[in-house]
């Protein structure tokens, strides 16, 4: 199916306001309606409407265990009901240690559905190579939670001892009878559970990444989420013409893959698929299953999965044909699409379907649950973040020969969980949240156009000369001029005389390079840090720097890693994409060596 660009999405029209101090404030010109429905209020809606439509699926033995709209709803009032009758309030909340499961989303719309808090943590907090669980430490004492439900009970048994954490108890997700086996509360009650449930009750607490200091928790309202979806309904034209249905992965504790992903498909009465793949190896099998056995309408990744999931839209042609027919647009999440992904994404889906649905993409945090911007237009730009979401301000303000972004509107959190020293530094005098990244405008001309990611603020650094570097510009510029040879970039030089980099590189690109028979005998390390691999880049660098007239862009020496990024170790987060000051840290000593070395990148 065709679909026209002006079918998919709204005309973009924006209005700015320039103020004397030199910052801008921009405002969509679309209006959402005030947020005055529930996520729970949305479910019953649409288990009277369409009880029989399937909402929420996931793989299964022998298939995949499916729930209906109005099979989902019974399980959540029943849950709901027994919930009640536990020692669960605003004070005391329910946390989820888990992945996505129909569990899971079962017992997250139960709580809240009552007004109980649902604090969503990363299974790898609690795992082996998490110990000594200094980030769940932080977690516990942040939240004091009533019930700890977990995927993986006996890993959190063995941290909560070791934490001397007595405070609640810890319970299967897996298998919920010890909830089933419980009384219900009666009707009466969870109907008077129910009515307190307003746009402003508090419904998750997602946490921050830590990557600066212990995570915080995150306040997600009602309101937060439900102001998300209707200004995406505003811009997003297709998700009223017929109902979504995504096949996803992004993990629900962290707010694009919990927020953005699953509460779209209940906002909009669609289903959600899960997928228990990832874009790693040797789980990435599972997506491709998923994919074959679900098209979707829309198709969130991030680049790392794209990555992962090309070679198969390109080998086989009728997954390819499958994957593309019915989407109206793809999403790329997390960071930006390098050049060489998004055209080879575009080539797999003209050679299936004779065009490519439009890839977009849009920018906000766990703080604003999570949509600040969005993209509704054809743009050429991998770093354009959009427009503001429709009843959302965006505040530019120049700052150090720069300009920040600052967002405001009933997207945006209260604050931070039991932080108000915190939560009192997030915002500016005006309530705009610092959400710490920089942007320009595509088009200073045309505000339409949107906005250019210019790097985090606090990722920046200054050479020893005083030169400020933009890690999030040039980490983007590097891949594209090291592709296909590199999957992604680490920058170095804070203080020092120029840019250095560590470089992952593209297993499958080297592997090429090298043919097959070369390759056979020899490890991943062994791959990508042979000989002829390091000439290929040098090359391709040298080429870079040719163009490169400052020291800001210019890069000096680079380094192999032979080693993936640690997922464990915070390198690599649950989305797929690389945390740099992590990788800087863990790797100090190469990043020494590094420097300890004379400058020159073709050597």
């Amino acid at each position: 199916m065709n679909r026209p660009t002006e079918r998919l999405f709204a005309p973009v029209e924006i209005e700015t306001e320039h103020r004397a101090d030199g910052a801008i404030i921009l405002r969509n010109c679309l209006r959402p309606a005030a947020a005055t429905k529930t996520l729970p209020e949305i479910l019953a809606a649409w288990a009277k409407m369409r009880p029989d439509q399937i909402f929420i699926s996931q793989p299964a033995t022998g298939g995949r265990r499916v729930l209906t709209y109005a099979q989902t709803l019974a399980f959540v009032d029943d849950w709901a009901a027994r919930l009640l009758t536990l020692d669960l309030s605003v004070e005391r909340p329910l946390m989820i240690i888990g992945v996505n499961s129909i569990n899971h989303a079962l017992l997250m719309l139960a709580a809240t559905s009552v007004g109980i808090p649902v604090a969503v943590v990363s299974p790898p907090y609690v795992g082996p190579s998490a110990a000594p669980y200094g980030k769940f430490q932080g977690v516990l004492g942040r939240i004091a939670p009533g019930l700890i439900v977990s995927d993986t009970p006996e890993d959190t048994d063995k941290a909560l001892a070791l934490l001397g954490f007595a405070g609640a108890e810890s319970q299967p997700l897996g298998d919920m009878d010890w909830l089933e086996a419980r009384a219900p509360a009666d009707t009466q009650r969870l109907a008077a559970a129910k009515a307190e449930v307003s746009p402003d009750t508090i419904a998750k607490l997602l946490f921050t990444s830590g990557s600066t200091g212990a995570p915080k928790a995150v306040i997600n309202t009602q309101r937060m989420m439900v102001s998300n979806m209707l200004g995406l309904g505003l811009v997003w034209r297709f998700l009223q013409a017929r109902a979504p249905v995504l096949v996803d992965w992004l993990p629900w504790s962290h707010t694009f893959g919990g927020n953005a992903c699953f509460n779209l498909a209940l906002f909009y009465g669609g289903s959600y698929h899960i997928d228990d793949g990832k874009p790693l190896p040797a789980l990435i099998g599972k997506t491709i299953d998923s994919l074959k056995a679900i098209a979707p309408t829309i198709y969130f990744n991030v680049p790392s999965g794209y990555e992962a999931l090309l070679p198969f839209l390109e080998n086989d042609a009728a997954f390819a044909a499958q994957f593309f027919a019915n989407l109206d647009v793809l999403f790329n999440a997390g960071a930006a699409l390098p050049t060489s992904v998004r055209r080879r994404l575009e080539a797999a889906a003209a050679a299936a379907i004779g065009r490519c649905p439009p890839i977009i993409g849009a920018w906000g945090s766990t703080e604003t649950a999570p949509f600040s911007t969005v993209i509704y237009f054809e743009t050429p730009h991998a770093s354009n973040l959009g427009v503001p979401l429709p009843g959302t301000e965006i505040k530019l303000v120049p700052r150090q020969g720069r300009t920040e972004m600052r967002v405001r509107g009933p997207n945006v959190m209260p604050g931070y969980w039991r932080q108000p020293e915190a939560t009192a530094a997030a915002f500016d005098d005006e309530g705009f949240y610092q959400i710490g990244d920089a942007g320009v405008f595509a088009d200073t001309s045309r505000p339409q156009d949107g906005i250019l990611f210019d790097g985090r603020v606090a990722e920046n650094f200054k050479l020893s000369s005083g030169t400020w570097v933009n890690v999030g510009a040039l980490r983007l510029a590097v891949v594209a001029a090291l592709s296909p040879m590199v999957s992604d970039v680490v920058v170095a030089g804070e203080g020092r005389d120029d840019i250095r980099l560590l470089l992952f590189a593209n297993e499958g690109a080297c592997r090429s390079l090298l043919g097959e028979a070369a390759c056979a005998r020899l490890e991943h390390a062994s791959v990508v840090s042979h000989p002829q691999v390091r000439d290929k880049i040098a090359g391709l660098l040298v080429t870079y720097n040719a163009d490169q007239i400052g020291s800001s862009t210019r890069v000096g020496r680079f380094q192999i890693l032979d080693e993936p990024p640690s997922a464990r170790d915070g390198e690599l987060t649950d989305k797929g994409y690389l945390n740099q000051r992590a990788v800087l840290a863990r790797r100090a000593k190469l990043v020494d060596q590094l420097f300890a070395e004379q400058a020159a990148p073709a050597a």
